[in-house]
């Protein structure tokens, strides 16, 4: 089939910000859900994703993994979409996207896992410290109602679904640009798709594996 695109994910995952760009996208997909422990590591899955984790993609039989990646790799598969800047206009679309995939998602997760760097490991460690790596992020959105020009874009899908998910979940602070930010697009139809087709998928998988 032409432009063959399936979809790997637990809707209990990072998968939720590779859904919503497929949401923005609009082009039609297959989703393939996945089981932690049981088939992200059957060697089906594994000969995709070797790290046996979602999201991944395949499109036209070629795999992309990681959600930044496949953010950028969908808005440049589809440029129908529009979701990536002209190619001289990309500077802060890969700058943020890239950013909050990287020192954002390091710090967040090291304070998570209970991990302060000292001053002298701040020096080695990319995103330097968590307050260092979110007043970075709280610049790049501040005023703003998208990250990386005057239109909405796949940095966009990247960035508020690192906002979205840091403010629902207490890992990102509540502060008025990333609440205005987020709030904005929370509005999208795309979003608010792929929320829906998501929060179905947990009540179904919670209905049939109640606690």
């Amino acid at each position: 089939m032409a432009d063959e695109l399936i979809f790997y994910t637990n809707p209990m995952s990072r998968g939720q910000i590779v859904r919503w760009m497929l949401e923005e996208v609009g082009a039609p997909y297959e989703t393939q859900l996945l089981g932690y422990g049981t088939s992200m590591k059957d060697p089906a899955y594994l000969a995709i994703n070797p790290m046996g984790k979602v999201p991944a993609v395949v499109h036209n039989g070629k795999v992309v993994t990681e959600c930044a990646a496949i953010c950028a790799y969908l808005a440049d598969a589809f440029p129908s979409a529009e979701l990536a800047p002209a190619a001289a206009d990309r500077a802060d679309y890969y700058r943020w996207m890239f950013f909050a995939a990287g020192p954002v998602e390091q710090a967040i997760t090291a304070k998570s896992f209970g991990f302060e760097p000292d001053a002298d490991q701040q020096r080695m460690a990319g995103f330097g410290s968590l307050g260092a790596a979110l007043d970075a992020l709280e610049g790049a959105v501040a005023g703003k109602t998208f990250v990386a020009g005057d239109r909405f874009t796949a940095a966009d899908v990247y960035v508020g679904s690192q906002i979205d998910w840091g403010l629902q979940f207490g890992t990102i602070p509540s502060r008025p640009a990333f609440e205005a930010y987020a709030a904005g697009l929370r509005e999208r139809d795309g979003y608010q798709r792929a929320k829906e087709i998501d929060n179905a998928l947990i009540a179904e998988m919670q209905a049939a594996n109640p606690a």
